[in-house]
């Protein structure tokens, strides 16, 4: 009895934890429960300015824990294995954490900003009704905001961390919730369009629900053919086994089917139009372009640490995946009247793009695909901070039809949102051409090219829908009753030059970033 006791002891001692390199996934979720206890505790009147400050604050410290440990840390080329080898902290996930940080930083500032909406973009009241006209009417009137935003911000940023970096597949589904959830509440509560901010969030909760049932069915299906849901334990057994490969390939069809899905890569993108254009604004933003770092950071992991191996049997299935992804987004874009809608469809192509890099699997498309999500994430976070400035009677004008002549109303928005259109068709002297380039540089090394030809047709067929917005921005006249250009306040402007100055600086100097994307590779 002693001896069985002591065994079982021994084996429930508690794991040792790098608090160094975990500090700024601690941080994150730490500063999030502080979060949450302001709400409760603090006066209504004062939470928004200590929701703020807190908010900002923990962002730089995490940053600056995330440098400290980058640049003091000997033993970072091999990375480090902690929480018993759950999270694994090496250099791509470094640069992750790095980028999700300040894509989060850009995107809080948007959902702080109270002077472009008066009141802030959030209703004041979430408990009422889509239905009630009287009740939302006299919450446009209040300059309130629902202040529980900002935990559920942190919240889904600390999963969105915990996501690229988990080593097993049951603390990524355990992040994959972390993150998902709180984005579900934040689309449902738009101060304006209540109706079409709730149907967006019941759209984006119901197909998530579906998406993490298919990724845990598949967890569940590559446990029973590997024995273990570590990522190194998978790759092992996909070389050194004789069991029957229909579990091992049903698992991966189904987990891919979730990741997909929250990456927003066609056809598993149904939901990405109504969010995108349901939800406020800000949240939009914020899910554009952490939540695509944060899928194809759990995409990245997953191929390169468990299914490289056996690339050969699944290769060809997401070649099919990729052309489908830039087919329906450069294709379906052309049709859009709603420029929020035509920013997802332009999210689904580049989705595809982004899936060109990821199936490479060589050091150059790991590289390549990170520098592509930095990239593809500033210019989305300037762009929404654009689009939130455009409003009309009911609010954001969001119909291209409101948007003609917009230059000679504001030319210094006009030029900027051009810039950054011009970004995400990918031209020279913007960190999208670079992007594209880089990944598809490196499918040309993985013998590629057929993919990499069609891809550039996508590219050239959806550079159509961001050139016409320029056109009707700059050679249509403004309507009479246009709507007007609200004057951003700091925390607005200070979003939208961040994003505009990163995609400038990524297009003419790329160097430091993709040094600092390919200096390393993941650790299992």
């Amino acid at each position: 009895m002693t001896t069985f006791l002591s065994q079982n002891v021994e084996r429930l001692q508690a794991p040792e934890i790098d608090y160094g390199a975990v500090a700024p996934l601690l941080i994150v979720l730490g500063a999030a429960c502080l979060s949450v206890l302001f709400e409760a505790f603090l006066p209504k009147g004062q939470r928004w300015a200590a929701q703020v400050v807190l908010t900002l604050l923990t962002l730089a410290a995490a940053g600056a824990g995330l440098a400290l440990y980058a640049s003091a840390e000997s033993t970072l080329e091999q990375g480090k294995l902690t929480l018993a080898g759950t999270v694994a902290v090496d250099r791509p996930v470094i640069f992750l954490w790095g980028t999700l940080l300040l894509l989060g930083l850009g995107a809080v500032l948007l959902i702080a900003d109270r002077s472009v909406e008066p009141g802030g973009a959030f209703v004041a009241d979430a408990s009422i009704l889509p239905g009630a006209a009287v009740g939302v009417r006299e919450q446009l009137r209040r300059r309130e905001m629902q202040t529980e935003v900002f935990p559920l911000t942190l919240f889904a940023l600390g999963g969105m961390m915990t996501f690229v970096a988990a080593n097993d597949l049951l603390t990524m589904f355990i992040a994959l919730e972390v993150m998902s959830l709180p984005l579900y509440l934040m689309a449902g509560l738009a101060r304006r369009r209540r109706l079409l901010s709730q149907e967006a969030a019941v759209k984006y909760f119901l197909l998530g629900a579906f998406a993490s049932a298919f990724f845990l069915y598949g967890v569940a299906l590559l446990y029973g053919f590997a024995g273990s849901v570590k990522l190194a334990d998978i790759a092992s057994a996909t070389t050194a086994t004789d069991r029957s490969d229909t579990l091992l390939y049903a698992g991966f069809g189904l987990l891919i089917v979730g990741l997909l899905f929250k990456a927003s890569v066609g056809p598993f993108h149904a939901w990405t139009p109504d969010v995108y254009q349901g939800s406020p604004t800000p949240v939009t933003a914020f899910m554009a372009a952490c939540t695509k770092v944060a899928a194809f950071g759990g995409i990245l992991r997953v191929l390169y640490g468990a299914f490289e191996r056996s690339s050969w049997e699944w290769n060809g299935v997401l070649w099919g995946v990729a052309i489908a992804s830039m087919v329906i987004g450069a294709v379906l874009g052309l049709t859009q009247t709603d420029v929020k809608r035509m920013i997802a469809y332009s999210s689904v192509a580049h989705a595809g793009f982004l899936l060109i890099g990821a199936i490479s699997l060589n050091d150059q498309g790991l590289s390549g695909t990170m520098f592509y999500l930095m990239a593809y994430g500033f210019t989305t976070i300037a762009a929404f901070g654009i689009v939130s400035l455009v409003r009309n009677g009911d609010g954001e004008a969001t119909h291209l039809s409101q948007w003609a002549g917009l230059a000679k109303r504001s030319p210094v928005v006009a030029g900027v949102f051009t810039f950054l259109l011009l970004a995400l068709a990918g031209l020279p002297l913007t960190s999208g051409f670079v992007g594209k380039f880089v990944v598809f540089a490196a499918a040309v090394e993985a013998e590629m090219v057929p993919l990499v030809v069609i891809a550039l047709v996508a590219s050239a067929v959806a550079a159509f829908f961001y050139l016409r917005v320029i056109v009707l921005m700059y050679f249509s006249e403004p309507a009479a009753d246009g709507p007007t250009v609200s004057v951003p306040g700091a925390f607005t402007t200070v979003a939208i030059t961040l994003g505009a100055a990163i995609t400038l600086v990524l297009g003419v100097f790329p160097s430091f970033a993709l040094d600092w994307a390919g200096a390393g590779t993941f650790i299992f």
